[in-house]
């Protein structure tokens, strides 16, 4: 339970009394340090020598921005799940053999239609305050994530149940959304139509439980960590907005004896050089991302601490089609096909990335258990003389020449990787266009909103899927999709999603995405780089980091042993 902050210092007065008479710590006893230090006012020459406590097990690195939302429905990327994966957890997980396994719940039943879900919990699932989590946490929690009023970006992964859409646009109410606690260890879930992937979107962010008395209590509750209350494997004990965040062990969580660790410290460093020198000079075990001409001196000396993370996620560059020329789809076409994406991941990125072809990347699998990528192709030729031809007759149309590009800026978050890849873009269009573009970088929090609010002309964006369906990458660019950046609107487009998001046949999904591609691709909705991979580097002291394709690197079961 937790503890109120003038108990709290009444029995810290009380235990430095007993430290200053006794000469001992009461166990369990709470230390300002990491270490627990025995003091004693006696004689040591006349007294037995005390047993060094042992050290704690920390593991340091950092996460490169401020976290937006410590709320699960209100975070957007990686500088927020990733705290979040390891301070929550879902109804299922994903272990580090890449299985979708029981997470908070000990089973769960599919229906013949498979429409509806039937979810046991666990006997032993606990907050981190020792409330017990319950199916009625994740009904609140789901309904809460469709709110209308709590404008969650992601609530749109909450559609595929039942009553789910109509709820968040207001056409429905929350009465009619069909997930419901049957009792403190039931939860039934229908959905509109059969989803394959819904078992992994359980174990997805945007689905994980939130406390419903804690929330109810206060609005607030997750902006400071001495509110804040989790389910996962590591609880928020420290926040120091854009500077640190500190995450240790849960021992109420239902795994705890197998949680190596006593926690995990993040700096929020920005620049990648500080970040690698203070890995280089032993302040960090892990960290990621590393400057790219590290990956790249690390990849030629064969270094053991280099680890290409498998990942799937495209980098690209949206196209504000609200502001011109970029309504024109010839002025888009052509900044696509002149910029060389090849040159950039084999000169520039260097850390394992392939040239994308498409949007979706490489590693989904279609309906005959098949590369997906390989039967839809390369779908974005690099061509310099047909993009210039194009860029140059939709300038035309729009009434605009090439002098007018010089007001244009790419904006992106700051990063070396970005910046440089940003350079070589500006570069290749001023050569291969004649094209003076500007730059401009940003917190990433700032980019992300000044992109909701359509406040740029070019910027750079990167999507590491959901789960493992193409759709994941397809659905940005519906036109009910908030992070449909772009404005994106074309209604064949929307026609096909709506077939893939809801056919129950495999075929009729997979053709469908494949047009889909095929469409976002022609009308060059967004100019895509290159697919990712994640390199990081660790230690070779730290053991148990696994990467599953659509997560960052997962800490939970890591072990330190120096």
């Amino acid at each position: 339970m937790k503890i109120s902050r003038k108990l709290l210092i009444l029995t810290s007065l009380f235990l430095v009394a007993a430290i200053l008479i006794t000469g001992c710590v009461p166990k369990g006893g709470d230390q300002p340090k990491e270490t627990v230090e025995t003091q004693t006012t006696t004689d040591p020459s006349t007294e037995t020598p005390a047993t060094p406590a042992k050290e704690l097990k920390i593991l340091r690195t950092n996460n490169s921005s401020e976290p937006g939302s410590l709320d699960p429905p209100l975070a957007q990327g990686t500088h927020e799940s990733w705290i979040l994966d390891h301070t929550f957890e879902g109804l299922m997980k994903i272990n580090s053999n890449m299985q979708v396994v029981p997470g908070m719940a000990k089973e769960y039943k599919i229906s013949e239609d498979n429409l509806t879900y039937t979810f046991t919990l666990r006997d032993d699932v606990y907050w981190s305050n020792g409330d017990p989590v319950t199916a009625h946490d994740f009904e609140f929690a789901w309904k809460r994530a469709l709110d209308p009023d709590l404008a969650a970006d992601y609530a749109y992964q909450l559609y595929y149940i039942k009553g789910g859409e109509a709820y968040n646009n207001g056409e429905g109410s929350k009465d009619d959304v069909a997930v419901k606690a049957l009792d403190d260890k039931t939860l039934e879930v229908t959905l509109e139509s059969p989803t394959p992937y819904f078992l992994e979107l359980t174990a997805f962010f945007t689905l994980y439980p939130v406390n419903k008395n804690v929330v109810e209590a206060n609005p607030d509750w997750a902006k400071n960590a001495s509110t804040h209350v989790s389910n996962g494997p590591f609880t928020l004990v420290e926040w120091e907005h854009d500077a640190s965040i500190k995450i240790r062990k849960n021992e109420n969580y239902y795994d705890a004896a197998n949680i190596k660790l006593d926690g995990i410290d993040f700096d929020i460093i920005a620049d990648e050089n500080t970040t690698w020198q203070k890995y280089v000079g032993g302040d960090y075990d892990f960290l990621t991302p590393l400057p790219q001409a590290v990956v790249a001196q690390m990849k030629a000396e064969n270094n053991p601490e280099l680890v290409i993370g498998a990942e799937v996620g495209t980098y690209y560059y949206n196209l504000n089609s609200q502001v011109k020329p970029f309504n024109n789809v010839k002025v888009r076409k052509g900044l696509a096909m002149t910029l060389d994406r090849q040159t950039i991941v084999d000169k520039i990125a260097q850390g394992g990335q392939i040239a994308a072809e498409g949007v979706v990347p490489f590693g989904m699998i279609d309906e005959n258990g098949k590369e997906y990528r390989d039967g839809v192709g390369n779908l974005h030729p690099y061509n310099v003389e047909e993009g210039k031809r194009l860029f140059m007759e939709g300038l035309a149309e729009e009434g605009m020449t090439v002098e007018d590009f010089k007001n244009i800026v790419l904006l992106y978050n700051t990063s070396e990787a970005h910046k440089k890849i940003a350079q070589a873009a500006q570069e290749m269009w001023r050569v291969n266009l004649g094209i003076e573009i500007q730059l401009e970088n940003v917190d990433f929090q700032v980019k992300l909103d000044r992109e909701k609010a359509g406040d740029y002309h070019i910027s750079r964006a990167g999507w590491i899927g959901d789960y493992m369906d193409p759709i994941t990458f397809l659905e940005l660019w519906w036109s009910k999709s908030s992070f449909n950046d772009v404005k994106y609107n074309n209604p064949e487009y929307d026609k096909l999603i709506e077939i893939a998001k809801n056919s129950a046949d495999p075929k009729e999904r997979f053709d469908a995405m494949r047009e889909a591609e095929r469409i976002v691709m022609e009308d060059m909705a967004v100019i895509p780089v290159y697919f990712y991979t994640q390199p990081y580097a660790q230690k070779p002291y730290l053991k148990g980091v696994y990467k599953p394709l659509v997560n960052y690197p997962k800490l939970t079961y890591a072990e330190i042993n120096k």
